[in-house]
């Protein structure tokens, strides 16, 4: 094992500090894969339940045409400004498509909690205000990355 893998290890957010940096950030950028393979970004607003990312995406955006034909996504949750402060979480995974799309506040049981979550986190509400033009993404990730530079020795 390298020095480099050992470090990694050692400054991994731990599942507990995973869970409050995700719920404490406000802004993620999601990457998805175009028909020809080439890779876009966005920035979006999430909610975290501990379990699942859930994303709140217009639907006649690029990025929700392109997890149409390839569900395949990551997304990157970061922080800090000098780098003995950067610390972040890539999650990857599939994403899938909860509810009705466009959202409209049909009856979703399924999207109650991440609503509630979403409109305290963004909105100061406890309901969900709907606009008629997003509608919800969530990501069980399969994978997560995670770091934290302040756990750096010195």
């Amino acid at each position: 094992m390298t020095d480099t893998q050992r470090r990694g290890r050692r400054i991994r957010l731990t599942p507990a500090e995973l869970d409050a940096f995700l719920a404490a950030q406000r802004t993620c950028r999601v990457a998805t894969v175009g028909g020809d393979g080439a890779p876009h970004v966005g920035a979006l607003w999430f909610a975290w339940d501990g379990t699942a990312l859930w994303l709140y995406s217009i639907t006649r955006s690029k990025r929700w045409a392109q997890l149409r034909k390839d569900p395949r996504i990551s997304v990157l949750v970061d922080d800090g400004h000098e780098y003995g402060e950067l610390r972040g979480a890539e999650l990857t995974g599939r994403a899938e498509f909860v509810g009705e799309a466009p959202r409209h506040g049909d009856p979703c049981p399924e999207l109650a909690a991440p609503e509630r979550l979403f409109a305290g986190k963004y909105f100061g509400m406890t309901e969900m205000p709907h606009d008629g033009r997003h509608a919800w993404l969530r990501l069980t990730p399969e994978s997560v990355v995670s770091w934290d530079f302040r756990k750096i020795p010195g």
